[in-house]
């Protein structure tokens, strides 16, 4: 069987998803771990993004084939007896055999998460990124509604990122206020290298009124990672939503 599994970590404790050098945990490692107790093997996972240290998710996938004798649905309950507490997995089910976590996405969603208040929240502290200045919500939606759609992305990429095609469609860009929080949502068929945290503080320098709204046009069309905001921290960064057709 090829099971896809769905899960939610929080990735404070964690040198990212994929497997690294003995004695940097990881969200994959632990996962196998938990495999192993479970099953008895140690299969090889897909994952559907790699993610940096420090970033969470609340719908992460990854899938592995699997031939053993426990049906999927028994899985997560088996599997979260053996998870520390940051880590939990929200359903297993079994998919086609070409499926692959990262290479049958068609759309990915992320949210990035901003405190703005002059005193941190102790109760969430590594779950956002805290600005002390003010922010105008307004303005960053304007900015966000400007950079939708399918654009050359290279201006929102990490210098030196290996990717020779830069051009990403950006379904969904927006800016909501809940309280104290500012929450960017960002959908797109795929993300260059930290473009998603990028993008947020690009958009916190035009809520702060260091750039205008109108700015971020010429900051895209540029192509150029100078032109754009800076690369806020791993920390306020969620795996939102992935989307597969049929799913």
């Amino acid at each position: 069987m090829n099971i896809l599994i769905r899960m939610a970590f929080l990735g404070t404790g964690y040198h990212g998803f994929q497997v690294q050098a003995p004695g940097r945990p990881t969200i994959c490692g632990t996962f196998q771990d938990a495999l192993q107790a479970v099953l008895g093997t140690r299969p090889d996972v897909k994952g559907c993004s790699r993610t940096d240290a420090g970033v969470h998710a609340r719908a992460y996938c990854l899938n592995f084939h699997y031939d053993g004798a426990i049906p999927p649905e028994k899985l997560p309950l088996a599997l979260n007896q053996n998870l520390p507490g940051d880590i939990r997995v929200h359903s297993a089910t079994e998919v086609p055999p070409t499926f692959h976590a990262r290479y049958s996405a068609v759309e990915k969603e992320y949210t990035y998460e901003l405190l703005n208040a002059a005193i941190d929240d102790p109760f969430t502290r590594g779950q956002y990124h805290r600005i002390t200045r003010p922010l105008d919500e307004n303005r960053m939606q304007a900015a966000a509604a400007l950079l939708r759609g399918t654009h050359d992305f290279a201006t929102f990429m990490n210098t030196g990122s290996p990717v020779n095609d830069t051009r990403r469609t950006l379904t969904h860009l927006s800016v909501a206020r809940r309280g104290q929080r500012v929450v960017i949502t960002a959908a797109a068929d795929g993300f260059l290298y930290n473009m998603v945290r990028i993008l947020a503080g690009t958009l916190a320098d035009v809520g702060s009124g260091k750039t205008p709204p109108k700015a971020v046009v010429d900051i895209l069309a540029a192509r150029n990672r100078q032109n754009a905001g800076p690369t806020l921290p791993a920390c306020g960064l969620f795996l939102h939503r992935v989307v597969y057709p049929g799913l």
